[in-house]
């Protein structure tokens, strides 16, 4: 009978310690789990801030561009005004010429 009791208490005590690396593996899957959140919450965090950064970057140039594009817009206004008041009958006959190419286009 000692021998059955010895088996007893000796799987009680395996029991006791697979119970033990049980607990201890969820807690390890619990702490993994929370650092996984925080490091999933940090990347995200830094992927927002970047595309926001990026966006401010690209508006800030789109806003540059529009601007030169305006100033050299109003430069050509100007030179054209220029020219037709210097030349009208020049001016005149290129507005007809270009004006008869449209109306060719257009027909076909």
């Amino acid at each position: 009978m000692a021998t059955a009791t010895g088996k007893t208490a000796n799987e009680a005590r395996a029991n006791s310690d697979l119970e033990a690396d049980i607990r201890q593996l969820k807690a390890d899957i619990d702490k993994l789990t929370k650092q996984l959140a925080k490091t999933g919450e940090h990347g995200y965090g830094t992927a927002r801030r970047a595309a926001t950064e990026g966006v401010e970057q690209l508006r800030a140039q789109g806003e540059a561009a529009f601007d030169s594009l305006r100033g050299s817009a109003k430069d050509i206004e100007a030179q054209l005004l220029a020219n037709v008041r210097e030349k009208p009958v020049t001016s005149l006959a290129i507005a007809a010429g270009v004006g008869f190419l449209f109306a060719l286009l257009a027909r076909r």
